[in-house]
């Protein structure tokens, strides 16, 4: 790794959370600039614009978080695997400071960043598609009905798991995730085995 490419990951391992925490708005150039440790010339030798920086400080905090709550048995049944999902949903939700970096940078760009927007619906899609992906898994296995519908089953699970962070979150409480977490594993059970 280069000096250059060094410098430019301290950067993106610095303004991560500071976008996820603050939002696009929220984050001022000198807040950037006090917790890279560098002037604005220096930021701005490696990112064109504040935009820039956001967005690759999303994809930073988004492949950082999907680390680890993708981190599955891939010996597990496919059910299994999507019980281990969701705990690991519910376990590292604050594995980026600020929480998941989905939910937050949809709700801070959806009227207003269409460059940020667009990364998280980019985002969204991807972790739609690996859930699904693990549902047509199962059904390719025998391990759930064929009639499953791996898309909404997707879309119930993702739905619930960003509600119920949402709930905690404004809350401050574990216990709508905790209720998530019960009540998706029965369905994956009842439902999809059944």
């Amino acid at each position: 790794m280069t000096k250059g490419e060094h410098t430019r990951k301290r950067i993106l391992e610095a303004a991560a959370p500071i976008f996820n925490q603050r939002g696009y708005d929220g984050s001022s150039l000198s807040d950037l600039m006090e917790a890279t440790g560098l002037k604005k010339g220096g930021i701005y030798r490696h990112f064109s614009s504040k935009q820039e920086l956001a967005a690759e400080a999303f994809d930073y905090a988004w492949t950082a978080w999907q680390a680890r709550v993708f981190r599955l048995d891939e010996k597990a049944s496919s059910i299994d695997t999507l019980k281990q999902l969701i705990a690991n949903f519910v376990k590292y939700r604050s594995s980026v400071p600020g929480g998941c970096p989905l939910l937050n940078t949809a709700v801070d760009a959806d009227d207003g960043n269409s460059v940020l927007r667009t990364r998280a619906a980019a985002a969204l899609r991807s972790w739609l598609g690996q859930v699904q992906s693990i549902i047509e898994q199962a059904k390719e296995r025998g391990e759930t009905r064929r009639a499953v519908d791996s898309g909404m089953v997707a879309t119930l699970i993702v739905a619930s798991l960003e509600g119920a962070l949402m709930m905690s979150r404004l809350q401050r409480s574990d216990e709508p995730l905790r209720r998530i977490q019960s009540h998706l594993n029965g369905y994956l059970e009842d439902e999809l085995m059944g």
